[in-house]
């Protein structure tokens, strides 16, 4: 197979392929196949078609996840290939994609060759006669490497959020054409995926007097409760193509925060929330998990929501993903002000797995993937706290010794390399946090990346809480709440290491593709 870095096929070629061949579904098709989406099985006639595009997720050296989505039951294939010819194509058999899984499904690839493009389509096939395909959809990615070559990957978050959906007039979710073109090995998508409990109007007048169209849905017409509206919330973004040509050409890594079911959530909680029927935010999480599941090709969970979020991905010699989820397991939000907290934002059982894989990692690089900042003090209402900071800048407190003893344990176990990429406030940011400025003083230094929105809402800047001693030497942010994607740009963050050196570098760009700050980090340096 061609490699990664070049040889069969050329990044132009790569970029002008994948976007031709994966627009299967224009805007007013797209709209169209949403208002018959509630109801596939009553297609009749034709051939079963994959109008939603393809996906893959969670790519090692030797595997990945293939994604697509039925308009009827059908059986799904995917053939895979060295070049887009397809010659000595592998097939490979995947599920039945039936209401079930609201007619999702996803084939897992093994055996892949490591470091290489793999071109990929997925056929479907009428199950009561196979003969009958319908046309294939068209997707690429690269397996992760061996040995050491330079990466590049990307990560963001919080897409169609406070309103602001698919605008056409806008160009749609222009900011994922942005960086299909940085031709990332992969995509880290740091929640917010849906925003459940937003719905999307059909208009919001700016403040400027113009008028922001969104296309409309009827599942995105209310707050998400049942199934059926979850499912919705996830099938709206797919209507954009420039999502689709996006998820043709880059793999993803998948994780979910508070939004894919409701603001600022914990298990257990009783919703005060008039627009809701269903009050047991559980009944609430597990149908969103179930819908997230079958929306995302994620290695650890299933479909039926059994499984985790949290997992680490391996990208050979120079860098491993640690993904968390700091949304399923914690306590309840509260001024989190406690001297003992075990369960903390984690949970001890995800706690004591981080510990373990970082302390099993040989990679150069530890990234971890939190859907929430450290020291960022992210309130829920007047009293309470929503991240892991409340804004006491003493000793930790509450859900900050949790992460004190995360930062011992990797300081302890000199385990170096660690950086954390995060989203969530919608802005973008760099922290770097050290013990001389800090009242907690038993860890090592390390940087922290803040980046998104994708599709919603800027946010103003919240403050820096002192335990872990931040410093923040870049901030962009706008100075009032909800600015539309119209008045402020999106963003997103993209690491690059380099194969010979292992140094890494982080960018904070802005739609459009901007650079708006740059941190080179050497490998295997204490202090940094």
């Amino acid at each position: 197979m061609a490699q990664g870095s070049g040889g069969g096929v050329g990044r132009r070629a790569l970029l002008q392929g994948v976007a031709a061949g994966s627009a299967a579904l224009t805007l007013p098709a797209a709209v169209g196949a949403a208002r018959a989406a509630a109801a596939p099985a009553l297609v009749r006639g034709g051939r079963p078609r994959a109008g939603w595009g393809v996906q893959a997720g969670d790519v090692t050296a030797s595997s990945g996840l293939v994604w697509t989505r039925s308009d009827r039951p059908a059986r799904m294939v995917v053939q895979t290939a060295a070049t887009e010819s397809f010659r000595n194509a592998r097939t490979w058999h995947g599920p039945l994609l039936g209401p079930g899984t609201d007619f999702t499904g996803v084939t897992a690839l093994h055996g892949l060759p490591a470091g290489e493009q793999v071109h990929y389509r997925v056929l479907l096939a009428d199950p009561d006669h196979p003969e009958r395909t319908g046309e294939p959809v068209t997707g690429t990615f690269r397996t992760a490497p061996d040995r050491r070559r330079d990466i590049r990957f990307l990560w963001s978050g919080d897409l169609a959020g406070q309103g602001w959906g698919i605008n056409p007039e806008h160009g749609g979710y222009r900011v994922f054409e942005d960086m299909r073109r940085r031709n990332p090995d992969f995509f880290v998508c740091s929640g917010d995926n849906i925003y459940a409990d937003n719905p999307i109007p059909e208009r919001v007048t700016l403040p400027d007097g113009r008028i922001w169209r969104n296309v409309t849905t009827e599942e995105k017409s209310k707050v998400a409760e049942t199934l059926a509206e979850f499912r919705g919330a996830f099938r709206y973004n797919l209507l954009d193509e420039n999502l689709r040509r996006f998820n043709a050409q880059v793999p993803t890594i998948t994780q979910w925060d508070d939004h894919e079911v409701h603001n600022n959530w914990y298990p257990g909680q009783l919703l005060d929330d008039d627009r809701y029927r269903v009050k047991d935010v559980d009944v609430l999480a597990a149908r969103a998990l179930r819908a997230f599941g079958e929306y995302f090709p994620i290695r650890t969970l299933r479909p039926d929501a059994g499984g985790r979020v949290y997992r680490v991905l391996r990208h050979g010699p120079l860098l491993d993903v640690f993904v968390l989820d700091m949304r399923r397991y914690r306590d309840a939000n509260s001024p989190d002000r406690q001297t003992d907290d075990p369960q903390g934002i984690l949970g001890a059982e995800q706690l004591r797995w981080l510990k373990r894989e970082l302390s099993r990692s040989r990679a150069v690089w530890k990234v971890i993937a939190s859907d929430m900042p450290l020291g960022l003090v992210v309130t829920d209402g007047p009293a309470n706290f929503e991240a892991v900071a409340q804004g006491d800048p003493g000793a930790p407190l509450g859900r900050e010794l949790q992460i004190a003893e995360l930062l011992r344990h990797i300081k302890h176990r000199r385990i170096t390399g660690t950086l954390w990429l995060t989203a969530d406030v919608h802005y973008t940011s760099a922290q770097h946090y050290a013990p001389e400025r800090a009242a907690f003083k038993d860890f090592e230094p390390f940087w922290e990346f803040v980046s998104g929105p994708l599709g919603a809402g800027g946010f103003p800047a919240v403050k820096l809480d002192g335990t872990f001693g931040p410093e923040q030497p870049f901030i962009k942010a706008p100075d009032r709440a909800n600015v539309s994607p119209a008045e402020s740009p999106q963003y997103f963050g993209e690491v690059e290491i380099d194969g010979g050196s292992g140094e890494l570098t982080v960018r904070l760009r802005q739609e459009g593709g901007g650079v708006l700050f740059v941190k080179t980090l050497q490998p295997g340096r204490v202090g940094q």
